[in-house]
């Protein structure tokens, strides 16, 4: 996939003069503790590797698909006390958010959709504002937390027990394998101690919740090739918002 930030401005102009669809597509993250095994960029990676996996489906609709650089910084509140919590305010992230599409939008880009895999509530309620006062068509978001998404993910992502466990540490290897700390990730006993019904239950933070070493789920139990089966329907997330908002998918 073309990279926005390599592009010589001739050749950004090239293809927006282009007949086909321009489409920026951001990844946004989080610098967060993942475990003893997995690195603080981790829902970047996923998101990157999430895009990246998109180009042919979105290419053969018609789309021309860009990789804009990178927001990796989110609301990261519930890893509090931990090493590596680079929180920064939902208003500020929606406030860069919607001057980032608009700056996009307004260079002549067709749509701008933002891929999410940061997944605490207040950091994916910021990022979908930014897609608030846009034009019909201009801006969309491409995050499992919509259950329609989250629904065709593994079964530990369904429980909820997925932070930096089997889920997101497949991912990295199939991504990032040379990130992962592999003999630390195999040494970590499975926890079963589940995201989502900590979050229901009103609990704020990982520790509140048990979360002693930032980790939850198996991650020993990740593999590079779940990783992949997972990307597939990642891509399939992103290349679905994209064409639906365009109106070239029912």
């Amino acid at each position: 996939m073309q990279r926005l930030a390599t592009l010589t401005t001739e050749g950004l102009k090239a293809l927006v003069d282009a007949p086909e669809p321009l489409v920026a597509l951001v990844p946004v993250g989080s610098v967060e503790p993942h475990g003893p095994h997995l690195p603080l960029g981790t829902d970047t990676t996923i998101s990157l590797g999430a895009i990246l996996r998109s180009e042919a489906d979105l290419t053969a609709a018609g789309v021309t698909p860009l990789l804009a650089p990178a927001v990796p910084y989110g609301v990261t509140d519930y890893a509090e006390g931990f090493a590596g919590a680079v929180s920064i305010p939902a208003p500020t992230l929606t406030a860069f958010l919607v001057a980032l599409r608009d700056g996009l939008l307004g260079e002549g880009f067709d749509h701008v959709c933002f891929v999410n895999n940061h997944l605490e509530p207040e950091h994916d309620a910021a990022v979908r504002a930014a897609t608030e006062g846009a034009a019909p068509g201009a801006a969309s978001v491409a995050c499992p937390l919509t259950r329609r998404w989250g629904r065709t993910l593994s079964d530990e992502y369904k429980r909820g027990n997925c932070h930096a466990g089997r889920y997101e540490t497949s991912l990295v290897l199939a991504q990032a394998p040379e990130t992962v700390d592999r003999s630390r990730a195999a040494s970590l006993p499975a926890l079963a101690i589940s995201l989502a019904d900590g979050i229901e239950h009103g609990q704020k933070t990982f520790a509140a919740m048990g979360i002693e070493s930032a980790y939850t789920g198996a991650p020993a139990e990740a593999t590079a090739e779940e990783g992949e089966a997972m990307y597939e329907r990642l891509a399939t997330m992103v290349t679905t918002e994209i064409l639906e908002a365009l109106g070239l998918r029912d």
